[in-house]
């Protein structure tokens, strides 16, 4: 299991004091996914027009380079502004198959300090069943402390 407090250390001292969006996210996607070893893929997904994710920093085998709102595990965290925490992708309906090795996946918007989601962060497992909520709940309080600082120009 991640040891959480030790990686919100790591990404505190890394990222404080920066506010490009892209740096912010490049750092994390790496802290994250060396943190455990259920992380399969994690990376970042940047809204870059109304109703649309397109690939960020992330680390492992390529990711989809477009998610609409309207579609996937990512696009759902987008839309609703909530968590999504799969067990098994292949009983999520609509499931966005960027990798033939995901089994469970693990979605958490992504907010600027006037609460508008700017992007979502993805974590894939090849196991199912990997993610719990105190996963999305301790990776929430981190991409809070992080992202919660930026401004609409900022991250725009």
């Amino acid at each position: 299991m991640c040891d959480y407090d030790s990686l919100a250390a790591r990404i505190h001292a890394l990222t404080e004091g920066e506010t490009d969006v892209v740096a912010l996210m490049a750092t994390m996607a790496c802290e994250i996914h060396h943190s455990d070893d259920r992380f399969d893929w994690t990376g970042f997904y940047r809204v870059t027009e109304p109703e649309l994710l397109k690939i960020g920093p992330y680390q492992g085998g390529h990711g989809c380079l477009v998610i609409p709102f309207s579609r996937g595990v990512c696009g759902a965290a987008a839309r609703s502004g909530q968590p999504q925490i799969v067990s098994d992708v292949d009983a999520f309906p609509g499931h966005i198959a960027c990798s033939s090795s995901t089994r469970s996946e693990l979605v958490l918007p992504v907010f600027d300090r006037e609460k508008r989601v700017i992007g979502v962060l993805d974590i894939d497992s090849n196991q199912k069943d990997a993610f719990t909520e105190e996963d999305a709940a301790r990776l929430g309080q981190i991409l809070a402390g992080v992202f919660g600082q930026i401004g609409a120009s900022q991250a725009a």
